[in-house]
């Protein structure tokens, strides 16, 4: 696959952070592994606790010029120096994130595995469209986004699409050629070395 077909890495965090060390393995990956974007995808309801994670994090990927959106949490994007937000509900946020952020921020959207989801939130203003799980997860309803999404994105559309949920290195080998970005998080951070692990998990990039 040609360097310009590659598809580029958003990294996901844990759903919740040590900051004595946390910050350290995200150098670490973000060192060893070309990062576009870091998303912070935190399950606190705690706006300090957030916003600590997020001035923590913004820090480390500053440093190394890798952009950070934040999941959901819009009035903490402007607030934390974030560059963007990713929106878990489709197409629903959309348009008012924008007006809120304006052109310049990043805004995304997940939009499950439902093709129409994606077009709507493109036609709101998304910078991209998240499809998933794109492997097997018992998690929400059991259904995956299919490569057949994905082949007709890539050919149809021109808003940037990522893969993500439930990835191995064989689906990364599969969806390489129709997918933008592959949104990985999970999938490394148990590791003893995530940076270790996600270049095994990209390796079929090349």
């Amino acid at each position: 696959m040609a360097d310009q077909d590659r598809p580029q890495i958003t990294l996901i965090t844990p759903p919740s952070l040590d900051l004595e060390t946390f910050p350290d393995r995200l150098a670490r990956v973000l060192d060893e592994v070309e990062i576009a974007c870091l998303r912070l995808s935190l399950a606190s309801k705690d706006q300090d606790a957030v916003g600590r994670a997020a001035d923590a994090c913004r820090l480390v990927a500053h440093a190394r010029d890798v952009a950070i959106v934040i999941e959901n949490h819009l009035l903490l994007v402007e607030r934390h120096g974030l560059d963007g937000v990713h929106l878990a509900d489709g197409a629903r946020s959309v348009r008012a994130a924008r007006k809120d952020l304006g052109a310049d921020a990043i805004v995304g959207a997940f939009c499950g595995t439902t093709r129409h989801e994606g077009l709507a939130a493109g036609e709101a203003g998304a910078d991209y469209a998240a499809f998933g799980p794109i492997g097997q997860s018992p998690l929400g309803k059991g259904e995956s986004a299919g490569y057949d999404l994905f082949e007709w994105w890539s050919e149809m559309i021109e808003v940037p699409v990522i893969a993500e949920g439930a990835l191995t290195a064989e689906l990364v080998a599969r969806f390489g050629p129709v997918t933008d970005f592959f949104a990985i998080g999970e999938e490394i951070w148990s590791a003893a070395d995530p940076a270790a692990a996600l270049h095994t998990l990209i390796a079929p990039l090349g």
